[in-house]
């Protein structure tokens, strides 16, 4: 399970954020302000962390700051108000990865968390194998049995959706929110066609599915 540290002042919003991301199946982790952020961030080496632009005392730019000056190089998103001037070469200058402009919906929100993980994940998670597939995350290339796989954009993103989440239920509403994102507005049978796709593409016998199976009442789950 994947961590993710939410440094926000505001605690209505830390704690809205905190649920989204433990139904996503993330591990959330709060702290209420810039050095509690720090500190936290330092000691449990999150995955990711999430941090507010204007806070009281230590500023989301410091803390953006002080996580790269220890040598860290943990993905960071940073949250600022529809209000605020973002000066989006500052923000790399820092070391942030992304910024989420308030107010935001919970499927823009994990789109984005899900994006900066995918690309910045570590070396040794670059490449995946599952059944007789691979995945080059760096190169967006599936290969079954040393032949390349043709995925669309969408089958793509549901597979390392999968991947990200072996062995474990996901609602087809889940699967919307994290592959689809905010922006779109399909419904629950494009999961499942895709789902299709995948196993017409990836499967010994598409037929009798050992990879993505079917949970009845629920969604599915990713055997690799």
């Amino acid at each position: 399970m994947q961590s993710v540290l939410v440094i926000d002042d505001d605690a209505a919003l830390r704690d809205t954020i905190g649920l989204m991301l433990e139904a996503e199946g993330f591990h959330p982790a709060l702290a209420e302000d810039g050095k509690v952020g720090v500190l936290q961030a330092l000691t449990m080496t999150p995955d990711l962390v999430l941090v507010d632009l204007r806070m009281p005392g230590l500023s989301g730019i410091e803390v953006c700051k002080q996580i790269r000056a220890a040598g860290m190089k943990t993905p960071l998103i940073v949250l600022s108000a529809s209000g605020d001037e973002i000066d989006k070469v500052l923000l790399l200058e820092i070391g942030a990865d992304d910024y989420v402009v308030k107010p935001f919906g919970a499927r823009e929100l994990m789109a984005r968390i899900r994006a900066v993980l995918r690309r910045t994940l570590p070396d040794a998670r670059k490449i995946a194998q599952f059944g007789d597939a691979n995945i080059d995350f760096e190169r967006r290339v599936v290969t079954r049995c040393g032949e390349p796989v043709k995925l669309t954009p969408a089958e793509y993103n549901l597979l390392t959706y999968f991947l990200s989440n072996p062995d474990r239920p996901l609602t087809r509403d889940m699967i919307l929110n994290s592959v689809w994102g905010y922006e779109s507005f399909p419904n629950t049978r494009t999961v499942d066609a895709h789902v299709v796709k995948l196993r017409q593409k990836l499967e010994m016998d598409p037929n009798t599915p050992k990879l993505f199976l079917t949970v009845h009442g629920v969604g599915y789950r990713f055997l690799p």
